[in-house]
Parts: structure tokens; sequence; C-alpha cells
């Protein structure tokens, strides 16, 4: 979970995803958060330091700003540094309903890479229009048609995702749960785009705005066609 100026709402977070491993796991002990904050302008580091010293569920990890997709492959390799054999991934702003990740874990023996898929979503009409440009782009450019490719909302077997993360580009994409998700669906594993809830913002702090968020996603598409060349080789070692 990456976290980013979410002081109003991280605690009830943490509160809420540490619960749901407590009742949804016999070995609570061996159930883990991974939250890590990306350089927050506001008390967001300074909460979860906090909860952290309370919480024997809870790792907090502190770091300077590097942005969203930073945040989150830094969490994935904290993870594959605990030999997790399952990993979640999710965002902090409160948008999901925790039941829903059920939904994903009952799938688990049925594929190594699961993803929610917000059937329904509450976010600006830009972010909309971008993600329908995204969808139609990866199965014209990659050949992997993907409902909800970004989706924050994923389960992934542990031993496939440190061959995922190795197979990043590097420097690390802007966005790189898309390029995960467009490696697995190439490598043939069925994604399953299970629908869940998506709930509208009330708190925190939308870090991509306006002309900005044109300007990262011109920045991906670049990304993803320059990885498009490599993309037949990676899905070899992946198989």
């Amino acid at each position: 979970m990456p976290a980013y100026n979410e002081g109003e709402v991280i605690a009830e977070v943490v509160e809420k995803w540490t619960a749901l491993l407590k009742k949804g796991f016999k070995d609570e002990d061996n159930a883990r958060l991974i939250v890590v904050n990306d350089g927050s302008k506001d008390n967001t580091g300074e909460i979860l330091t906090e909860l952290a010293k309370t919480n024997s569920n809870l790792i907090a990890i502190n770091q300077p700003n590097a942005g969203h997709g930073n945040a989150v492959v830094n969490a994935y390799k904290k993870a594959i540094e605990l030999n997790a054999e399952y990993v979640f991934q999710t965002d902090s702003d409160d948008q999901f309903e925790t039941e829903d990740f059920f939904k994903l874990w009952a799938k688990r023996e049925e594929s190594d890479f699961i993803l929610g898929y917000r059937k329904q979503r509450f976010d600006a009409p830009i972010r909309l229009i971008i993600t329908r440009i995204l969808k139609v782009s990866l199965f014209l450019f990659l050949g992997a048609p993907i409902e909800d490719s970004n989706i924050p909302f994923r389960l992934i077997k542990g031993d496939f995702l440190k061959k995922l993360i190795e197979q990043l580009p590097k420097p690390t994409p802007f966005a790189p749960n898309i390029f995960i998700a467009v490696m697995a669906k190439r490598a043939g594993y069925k994604l399953f785009s299970i629908p869940i809830t998506h709930k509208d913002r009330h708190t925190g702090e939308v870090s991509i705005k306006k002309m900005k968020l044109l300007n990262v996603c011109w920045q991906s598409f670049k990304e993803l066609m320059a990885f498009r060349k490599a993309l037949p080789g990676i899905v070899r070692t992946l198989n």
C-alpha cells in the first residue's frame, strides 16, 4: 500500500486492513500490511510510525518522494524480501471495500495473478477517459486486452511477483502496475477482472492533476511502446 498525504484517513485505513488480516487468517502473525509513505508533506509518515509501534501487523516504510509507482514497487520488494506466499496490493485512499479482498482470495488456486475491476468508478472524468484510451491501446499495441490494468486491487502469488518485478524496465516506469498486468496477460495467466466496489474519495489528495496527468500519461504511453519490443522475450522468461 503506497501512501501520499493521507493523514486524514491513513489511521482508519490501516485499522480496516489489519482487522481484515486478523479476521481472515488463522495465523495472523504471518500476515502483514506494508505501507510505504512516499514523502508525504502532511503527517502521514508520523502517524504510520506511531501506529507501527503498537500494531504488530503493520510495517511502515518512510521514503523520500519518488512517485506512486516507485512506492508500489518498493512495497512489492519488501513483500518479496519477507518471502510472502501471496501479495495483495491496494491504495491508501479508502476508495475500496476490504471485504472485496475475499472475492480475489477465493480464486487464488486458479491463477497466480488476479485483478479486481472497477465497473462503476468514482474518479474525475479525465481519468475515466484516459482509462478507456489505455484499455484500447493495450489491446491494439501490446495484444493485452485488460479491463482495468492499473487497478490498485490485485492478488499475486509471491514467487510469480518476484519474476515480474525482475522483468520491469529500469528505471521504474511511472505506472508499473500496468506493465506487470500486461506481462501476466501475455504470459497466458487468467486475470479474472473481478467486479469490486469503488467509492468516491472524501479525504486526502490526488497526487496527479490536470495537465500533469496528461503529461504523465504520454510518458507512460512512450514507456509502454518501448517495452513492447522486449515483451516477447519477457513472456518466454515467465513461462
